[in-house]
């Protein structure tokens, strides 16, 4: 008998710098889809309002149904490289009173959309004069947790501010998902202080991979991201990460150790479901 297939996949995270010039953002995501796949990439994730960026005071980011040219461009680069792409959040049509959903879509290799989730938590915050965002202005939340069945393993899908919600990994995590997507355009402010120590939290308490593409520097005065894309390993160490400007990170995705980590360390057999009713 031949021995087993270890299970291991090239995943790639992209690091942007979206703007409101709809068509210049893709063709740079289609640059970097490029480069990812030719480094080898099985999955590439993109950050949250990869296609358009909205300034801040416009009422909603233009949205469209996910039939529509900007999710159709993301399939269509899975597609071309025979690869899993994750749009990481594109505004989509359909929300009640005019608002959008902040929706992320996984496409296969096929081109065909895999699983599609829309973003749960809204970003209404007020930190002084450092960063005042009311997300729920213009777009609906969503409202149930998604995790993508993939020949890859099962992924589970967020954005951004969810990532300070420990319970929807956790949720995730109990069904199935090995890998936690978290496509962010996370603020300078809290970014500084916080995203690498909440990434490194999310993968600690579920003893999982995450997988963080992310927007970074100036986009428009007063609208600033971190940037810092990073992928990090269900021991809660950073093994692959991009602080600033535009390109992509890779990383082995080795789930075999992953399993080994969960059999040595069982504390999601520990967990007492009753706390999460």
């Amino acid at each position: 008998m031949s021995p087993r297939r270890r299970q291991v996949f090239t995943a790639a995270a992209v690091q942007m710098r979206s703007t409101t010039d709809r068509e210049r953002n893709l063709a740079l995501a289609e640059r970097l889809a490029a480069r990812a796949a030719a480094a080898g990439a099985e999955l590439i994730a993109f950050p949250e309002n990869v296609a358009y960026l909205r300034r801040e005071g416009e009422a909603a980011p233009p949205a469209e149904p996910r039939s529509g040219p900007t999710f159709r461009r993301f399939a269509a680069m899975a597609k071309k490289h025979g690869v899993h792409v994750l749009a990481g959040s594109i505004a989509e049509r359909g929300g009640r009173r005019g608002r959008v959903y902040n929706t992320s879509v996984l496409f296969g290799p096929d081109g065909r959309a895999a699983a599609a989730y829309r973003k749960m938590h809204l970003f209404d915050v007020a930190i002084g004069d450092q960063a005042v965002f009311r997300e729920s202005a213009f777009v609906q939340a969503g409202e149930r947790p998604v995790v993508a069945r993939t020949p890859l393993g099962p992924l589970g899908l967020s954005i951004c501010y969810d990532l300070r919600f420990p319970e929807l990994y956790r949720r995730l995590t109990l069904r199935g998902a090995t890998v936690l997507l978290v496509p962010s355009a996370f603020t300078a402010y809290t970014g500084r202080f916080h995203w690498t120590a909440l990434l490194r939290a999310r993968a600690i308490e579920n003893l999982a991979w995450v997988i963080a593409p992310a927007q970074w520097g100036t986009h428009h005065p007063g609208r600033v991201s971190y940037g810092h894309t990073a992928i990090v390993d269900p021991w809660g160490e950073v093994v692959a990460e991009k602080a600033r400007g535009d390109g992509v990170v890779v990383a082995s995705i080795d789930l075999d150790r992953q399993a080994e980590i969960r059999r040595e360390l069982p504390a999601l057999r520990h967990v007492r479901r009753t706390l999460l009713s």
